[in-house]
């Protein structure tokens, strides 16, 4: 089952979206928002499969889906935790900085409560009051769940998932050094994150959802040409199961919380830190990591940072080359 939020007042308007992304039925007579389904997810989740079986079938009213008209699937979330899964990615941005990596990395994750209150739609511009700033994206898979206790463990965290999507974290490169310097933990340095157009049921995945973790190509292109290839399912050091039970170790989760994976990152075949996929590699899922391997290479970075102008399209494809999620395609302007 794939979901997603029309654009309509502050939290949008939920309908069910056929899988070729080409339909959409409207979901009101079950909950006017995703919040309000996931609120009441074990009445409103029969309904609005039965929604889509009818969709699939013609047998409701329906309309174009456009993913312009979408709003991110939850304008306003309750809770924004992001995670940095793929050690690889860890590594890298750290070496960039001048800093070390603590060993207990590859053992306890590394987790940052990011601002929720304003979630970017997928075709919302990039805004960048300042190109010094060193804005970056960053392609990520996130999960939205359930109600979460407080100590849940790794398979009570599993399966209060309830939706899967994709997301794009912005990241303000050159004001994170000074900023955790304060030892107080990001906040300026990471502005609003945009949502992909559709999060869809884990069921509907297939094989591709897989013991917490999404497998499959995350396809980055930076103005039009290929940036990143990697398999989100490969180099994952923590599943989605472990994160969420680490967010929990300390508090309950509400339904509607998103928790992602950080930075898709995978090491290249030879076991190095992965080649441009102009090179034949699969790339990268942020500009961070291609400046740090310039900088090994050649002392110095090469690849700027995001400027105005620029845009960056985040999807994820099926067998046939159909867009799972829809695309985030954003271009960066000023405010």
């Amino acid at each position: 089952m794939k979901l997603a939020s029309l654009k309509h007042g502050r939290d949008g308007r939920l309908v069910v979206v056929s899988d070729d992304l080409a339909w959409c039925a409207d979901a009101s007579t079950v909950a006017p928002t995703l919040q309000a389904a996931l609120d009441d997810w074990a009445r409103c989740a029969p309904l609005l499969q039965g929604l889509a079986d009818s969709l699939s079938h013609d047998a409701v009213p329906r309309e174009r889906f456009h993913e312009r008209d979408a709003a991110a699937p939850l304008p306003r979330a309750y809770q924004w935790a992001d995670g940095s899964a793929y050690v690889n990615h860890v590594e890298l941005v750290r070496k960039a900085r001048g800093a070390e990596m603590p060993p207990s990395f590859w053992t306890d994750p590394l987790m940052y409560q990011g601002a929720s209150d304003a979630m970017l739609s997928p075709r919302d511009p990039i805004p960048l009051a300042d190109e010094a700033w060193g804005c970056d994206f960053e392609a990520e898979v996130c999960v939205v769940t359930g109600d979460v206790p407080m100590g849940a463990t790794r398979e009570q965290a599993l399966d209060a998932i309830l939706l899967v999507g994709l997301v794009n974290d912005v990241s303000l490169r050159n004001l994170i050094p000074a900023e955790l310097a304060k030892g107080f933990g990001f906040f300026q340095s990471k502005p609003a994150s945009a949502l992909s157009p559709v999060f869809v049921t884990p069921d509907a995945l297939g094989d591709r959802w897989r013991d917490g973790k999404l497998s499959g190509a995350m396809r980055v292109d930076l103005n039009g040409q290929p940036f990143g290839r990697a398999d989100a399912g490969v180099d994952m050091t923590f599943d989605f199961g472990t994160l969420i039970a680490h967010v929990a170790k300390t508090r309950s989760l509400v339904a509607g919380s998103i928790v992602g994976s950080g930075t898709v990152s995978n090491r290249d075949a030879g076991g190095g830190p992965g080649r441009p996929v102009a090179a034949g590699g699969l790339g990268y899922s942020c500009i961070a990591e291609i400046r740090m391997i310039e900088t090994i290479e050649g002392g110095a970075p090469k690849t700027p940072f995001l400027r105005h102008g620029d845009t960056v399209r985040i999807e994820m494809r099926d067998a046939a080359n159909h867009s799972i999620f829809g695309a985030i395609e954003q271009t960066v302007a000023a405010p």
